[in-house]
């Protein structure tokens, strides 16, 4: 999970559809565009890019009446896959999950991923947001409490593990050749927000920022 940067004003359709007697949508044609462009085709909870099954969830619960003023709400709607979707659908989540729109989660949470485990815990005991919400990323990558949920996060783990190969054989290269420019704008690239796993890949460099100094300018 990384600071994303939520554009302005809010998407037309929402003051229409808020008016909506029936009901309405929160999902209309500029509502899904401008979420999919501010969270870069991202899961904003387990990172995972290029969603095949996108959703617009609520970060403030709206289910059982919980917050209905929030339905329609631009700063309330987040772009998510329908796996960490589910999953978040549990009471304990209804309100208290970190706004990365307005908190930066690399802040508040470390994010690691170490041998076959994956590690998320908050920095301090004493910020119920972070800690909340390293128990929700590190459920999106561990539960298994049916068949399908643990083939989407092994997925989604096998798919984390690929990309920080990629990095570490960057890293590689760049040991062996520290003056090419082609494999720093290739680092650089692999440790913007917009990139897949970001939060996991920057928060390895700072981890390791003895080893890799040249790098943390990437990780601001």
């Amino acid at each position: 999970m990384v600071k994303i940067e939520r554009s302005f004003p809010a998407p037309a359709s929402l003051a229409i559809q808020a008016q909506n007697p029936s009901g309405g949508s929160y999902s209309e044609a500029d509502v899904i565009q401008r979420l999919k462009a501010d969270f870069h085709n991202k899961c904003y909870i387990c990172e995972l890019k290029g969603l095949q099954d996108p959703e617009v969830e609520h970060l403030l619960s709206h289910k059982n009446r919980t917050y209905p003023e929030r339905v329609f709400d631009w700063n309330n709607l987040f772009w998510v896959c329908g796996h960490c979707n589910k999953v978040k659908n549990q009471r304990k989540y209804d309100e208290g999950v970190l706004d990365c729109c307005n908190r930066d989660p690399e802040e508040t949470i470390t994010f690691r991923l170490q041998g076959r485990e994956v590690i998320v815990i908050p920095k301090k005991q004493n910020d119920p947001e972070a800690v909340l919400t390293a128990v929700l990323v590190e459920e999106v990558f561990k539960l298994k409490n049916t068949a399908m949920r643990d083939y989407k996060r092994e997925f989604r783990f096998r798919k984390l593990n690929e990309e920080m190969n990629i990095l570490y054989d960057n890293l590689e290269e760049m040991k062996k050749n520290p003056q090419s420019r082609v494999i720093m704008r290739k680092l650089e690239a692999l440790l913007r927000r917009e990139s897949a796993f970001a939060a996991f890949k920057r928060n390895y460099i700072r981890e390791h920022s003895s080893q890799f100094p040249q790098l943390l300018q990437y990780t601001l």
